[in-house]
């Protein structure tokens, strides 16, 4: 991993960054990072994994993602609509995705990590949903404070030309969805407004 990459910025995003590092499992080949944006997390994940994969459907990122990566021989990318792009069923030690599930069909998305995880692997995604109920929203508002002292003191920032959209699915919608494509998915909510979901895939 060049030295360059180890903490070129922050933002709420990246903050997940190092707990999707620890759920990479031991000996994998093969890693893939959906939406992968400039490619932060799919370098970082090259320290972790023999081979990792991005792929994402902004020509803008994709080429930013390559420029960085010049030259990195454990590390492709692919610019393409994840749902549809030819990639192996069964193919991947590991599977990421960090806030670009919810610019997608949630069920299908999920469906298909699934279904291009190897048996035995791993399955982290993080990502944003909307408040619905009364619990929900006094989360969100607790946490308020603590999320715009923590932008401001780590500088947050992102990459310029990111896609950005709105979540559509609340919390409990992806809390209930999840558990019954992937059985045994544990699902957490974190204090800087994203929740997580890792799934380890059944071995045969």
């Amino acid at each position: 991993m060049r030295q360059a990459d180890s903490a070129p910025y922050w933002n709420t995003n990246v903050a997940r960054h190092p707990g999707i590092l620890r759920a990479v499992p031991e000996g994998c080949g093969d890693a893939l990072d959906v939406g992968c944006g400039d490619g932060l997390l799919a370098r970082r994940l090259t320290g972790r994994a023999k081979r990792a994969t991005g792929i994402d459907n902004s020509p803008a990122m994709i080429a930013r993602a390559r420029e960085l990566a010049a030259g990195h021989p454990r590390l492709d990318f692919i610019e393409g609509d994840f749902l549809t792009a030819d990639l192996p069923i069964g193919g991947y030690d590991f599977i990421c995705s960090v806030s670009t599930i919810h610019h997608m069909d949630f069920a299908a998305a999920l469906t298909r990590m699934r279904d291009l995880l190897r048996p035995g692997g791993t399955l982290v995604v993080v990502g944003l949903a909307r408040e619905t109920t009364p619990a929900e929203w006094a989360a969100t508002m607790a946490a308020a404070p603590v999320v715009r002292i923590t932008k401001v003191l780590r500088r947050a920032r992102g990459p310029e030309g990111m896609p950005v959209a709105d979540p559509c699915m609340s919390y409990g919608q992806v809390r209930s969805t999840a558990r019954l494509l992937l059985p045994g998915v544990r699902y957490r909510r974190h204090v800087l407004r994203r929740y997580s979901l890792t799934w380890h895939k059944p071995a045969r």
